[in-house]
């Protein structure tokens, strides 16, 4: 089981963070400090999977974002290598080769993907396919809620 998520900038930046597992406030800015300076400070050739505590961390890095999981002790690192490859290309799909700045200024939309894919620490949707669509229903029902459609359904426009 998947206890947290972090997706980082290489300048240290934390843009997205989900915890499926307990912490509070103050224990979850201290593990994202210490994760993402721990993984910024490792060498390019190391490994990308590490012991930390009672976790193992797995992260992979695309471009200039660092994507990092949390898991048990006992869980499958590869495993969790392909989960974070899938949400990378979930990502990809819906903006279209994406970058950091899709996740900074759609980070309501990073989330959902990952809603739609992950719940509760555990990969709910396999198929990139049915993610997608249920994402693209999201729109379609967030565009219906803009102003003008309730100025519609109202009769006042």
């Amino acid at each position: 089981m998947i206890q947290f998520l972090l997706l980082f900038s290489r300048q240290g930046k934390l843009r997205l963070q989900k915890w499926y597992a307990s912490y509070e406030e103050k224990q979850k800015r201290k593990v994202s400090r210490e994760l993402i300076n721990l993984i910024l400070q490792r060498k390019s050739k190391t490994s990308n999977i590490l012991e930390w505590k009672d976790l193992k961390v797995i992260y992979k890095r695309y471009a200039s974002l660092y994507f990092c999981c949390a898991v048990q002790s006992t869980d499958n690192e590869l495993l969790t290598l392909e989960i974070i490859h899938r949400y990378v290309e979930l990502l990809d799909k819906y903006f279209g080769s994406v970058c950091e700045l899709d996740i900074i200024f759609n980070f309501e939309k990073a989330y959902f993907i990952l809603d739609e894919f992950i719940l509760a620490g555990e990969v709910q949707e396999t198929s990139k396919k049915n993610v997608l669509k249920a994402v693209a229903a999201q729109d379609i029902l967030q565009e219906d809620e803009t102003p003008q459609g309730l100025l519609d359904d109202h009769g006042l426009g």
